[in-house]
């Protein structure tokens, strides 16, 4: 059994969330969704999860589960808020708990802050498996972007997260702290080593030059032959040289700070002071 597939397009952190179906009853998961966030101002608001909420609601389904690919570098998750609205519970790979520990540190969290993984209603290792009504999702540990991204395969879609691009762009970059080329290429081999014909969903997309019009759909096939980066089996000295070297010239994301922050916590912001007023931290020199 294959999930029906609807893709959110957000133009301003150019994600990509899914929310993806049981073809056969009214059970849905969200992957990745997007909680807005003007960085001059510190201002959020949910004009994207709204967006999803609404088509759930409009087509009757029922929400099982709110998946997180990675922690994301480069947007706010709106998890909690989803939850509220939608029930389901919240998932990412278990590696998170050396996320929450490395950037614990960074932004100096202290002992309130949990490692543990607990934010979260569950910790997906390799292997693991879930339901969404009577589809059957896999779990595979696909390191390297981070050390706790996961690539959901249900059905014939994978789920790659940042993994994977367009074969026109190419592969994720893996100079963030626990990030790692030689294992980014080994977790790329294991999804290109599933059925030709399966579909993969990237979770991010930038117009590679040349093209016009943004996209999120491609196969296995397709990246095997075509992918700029890793396709007509590159071998994995030629990839790692490749991938570092232009890792060297990137800056960071520009909502780094704040999206690791909420992030690490299951989308949910730090704990309030005691007027009840929420802040971020902006370490100096340590990333």
């Amino acid at each position: 059994m294959n999930p029906t597939v609807k893709a959110f397009f957000d133009e301003a952190t150019n994600t990509v969330s899914y929310v993806l179906r049981d073809p056969n009853g009214s059970t849905c998961a969200v992957i990745d969704s997007v909680l807005d966030f003007d960085h001059a101002s510190g201002r959020t608001s949910t004009n994207s999860a709204d967006e999803i909420i609404a088509w759930i609601k409009s087509q009757g389904l029922t929400c099982a589960w709110i998946l997180e690919s990675h922690v994301h570098a480069d947007h706010l998750s709106a998890a909690p808020y989803l939850q509220d609205h939608l029930g389901g519970k919240i998932g990412i790979g278990a590696n998170i708990t050396l996320i929450q520990d490395t950037f614990g540190k960074v932004f100096n969290e202290g002992t309130a802050f949990q490692r543990d993984g607990s934010q979260f209603d569950a910790l997906f290792s390799d292997g693991d498996s879930f339901m969404i009504g009577q589809l059957r999702g896999e779990v595979l540990h696909t390191p390297g972007h981070t050390p706790a991204c996961l690539t959901y395969v249900i059905g014939d879609a994978a789920f790659v997260g940042d993994t994977l691009f367009m074969p026109d762009f190419g592969t994720a970059r893996c100079d963030f702290p626990g990030g790692s080329s030689e294992m980014l290429y080994n977790s790329i081999q294991k999804i290109l080593a599933l059925p030709e014909e399966t579909r993969i969903f990237v979770g991010h997309d930038y117009k590679a030059p040349g093209r016009d019009d943004f996209a999120w759909e491609t196969t296995v096939r397709e990246q095997k032959a075509l992918n700029v980066h890793i396709g007509e089996g590159r071998p994995l000295e030629d990839f790692t040289a490749m991938r570092d070297a232009r890792d060297a010239t990137l800056g960071m994301p520009r909502l780094i700070l704040p999206s690791l922050q909420v992030n690490m916590r299951a989308g949910q912001m730090p704990e309030p002071d005691d007027q009840g007023d929420v802040f971020l931290k902006l370490p100096i020199n340590k990333l």
